[in-house]
């Protein structure tokens, strides 16, 4: 496959927050916070943390476009491996168009949410950065955990520059497997952007931590119109 080709997302495939027949409901006055699991993984892993998130959000789940077995890993990939922790323009640019097109279509579909932000791991917190780079103005902020930014320019890093929306970036500063030089890259190029909360939580490793799960949901809560009756996890 020419991962720089058109991508798209198997709609059939999102695992949501909430019943799909709730979804337009819920949509008309909850935000929806749209979840990319890391390389290798798939759209279960992350939804296991739904319930750690705040409520009065609707979140979902979304699977990677690129099968990972090409690349000699299972699950699936948002871009191929290439240099570490710097993707190809073209290759992450058809990956966030393709996460766009599925949310022109959840809004044909289901309406458009009151804010709409991003969330993700590894590749898919790499996927998260860039998603606010295509579309500035549509997102209301991201979530970056364990991961990192591509390097290069586009058209909307000026806008960016301008709005500096709200940006988490969690990892441990001893992660094995992004590379050094893309946390470089990102620790000097992602302040110049937006607002960053940056955390690092030593020995969580290449994964993610409950108290650093608490710290993103107070994020969520601080940058999402969320109901005050609906600010804490659920049981």
């Amino acid at each position: 496959m020419n991962a720089s080709a058109n991508l798209s997302l198997d709609d059939d495939v999102v695992v949501w927050s909430v019943p799909r027949e709730e979804v337009s409901e819920r949509l008309s006055n909850e935000p929806l916070v749209v979840v990319m699991h890391g390389r290798g993984s798939d759209e279960n892993d992350l939804a296991a943390l739904f319930p750690l998130l705040p409520e009065g959000v609707v979140y979902a789940s979304l699977r990677a476009p690129l099968p990972g077995a090409p690349y000699g890993i299972g699950g699936w990939s948002w871009f191929p491996p290439g240099e570490p922790a710097d993707p190809s323009m073209a290759t992450i640019d058809a990956a966030g168009h393709a996460v766009l097109s599925w949310l022109d279509r959840v809004e044909a579909s289901f309406g458009a949410p009151p804010a709409v932000a991003v969330l993700g791991f590894s590749q898919g917190g790499a996927m998260a950065v860039h998603l606010m780079r295509l579309a500035p103005y549509r997102f209301a902020a991201a979530v970056n955990l364990s991961g990192f930014s591509a390097s290069g320019s586009l058209p909307g890093d000026a806008e960016l520059a301008t709005r500096r929306p709200p940006l988490f970036w969690g990892r441990d500063e001893a992660d094995p497997v992004i590379a050094a030089s893309g946390i470089l890259r990102t620790a000097a190029w992602v302040p110049e952007y937006f607002t960053v909360t940056a955390a690092l939580y030593p020995g969580v490793g290449h994964g993610i931590s409950p108290q650093e799960l608490a710290d993103v949901s107070a994020f969520l809560r601080g940058v999402l119109p969320v109901d005050p009756v609906d600010q804490v996890p659920a049981d």
